[in-house]
């Protein structure tokens, strides 16, 4: 029941005031195109090797690039992502010491529904939900032309009941 209760404290007295301690700055949004994984050689012993990928960074890179969260990558998300995908290869060449490195870069992502959540993520539901709807036919196509009766009150004032 509205009314009840203590009257709200006047906000100049509040000990909270849940206000942001720091300016926000507001940067301007350039969406960056994702690149590919870069080819690049590494010391082994006196030599310079070419890096080979491994398979399963190449598929876990496609993927990322293919995501919906990749709809919001700048170029300085890919290039952590990138750093990421060092990691990936890292753990799946058997260092599984980079593991938890790996789960804590690829949860600024957005990679699991906790993650997601945790950002405030949602996939847009309505595209799915409109294209689960069948069509109908119109009012119009499913009623006709309807109209008013001359005399204006219909079939009940007529003595319909």
């Amino acid at each position: 029941m509205a009314g009840m209760g203590p009257p709200p404290k006047d906000p100049s007295k509040r000990a909270r005031r849940n206000k942001d301690q720091h300016a926000q700055t507001i940067l301007r949004f350039e969406r960056a195109e994702a690149p590919d994984l870069p080819d690049f050689r590494i010391n082994v012993g006196d030599d310079l090797v070419e890096y080979q990928w491994p398979e399963r960074t190449r598929e876990w890179w496609e993927t990322w690039r293919r995501s919906p969260q990749a709809e919001h990558f700048s170029s300085t998300d890919w290039e952590e992502l990138l750093s990421t995908a060092l990691i990936h290869a890292k753990v799946w060449g058997g260092d599984l010491s980079a593991a938890a490195e790996l789960r804590l870069r690829v949860a600024k992502f957005g990679a699991t529904m906790e993650d997601r959540a945790r950002l405030r993520m949602q996939f847009a539901a309505a595209d799915e939900a409109d294209a689960k709807r069948p069509e109908t036919a119109s009012s119009r196509a499913r009623y006709g032309d309807l109209r008013v009766l001359p005399g204006g009150e219909g079939p009940a004032a007529a003595g319909g009941s």
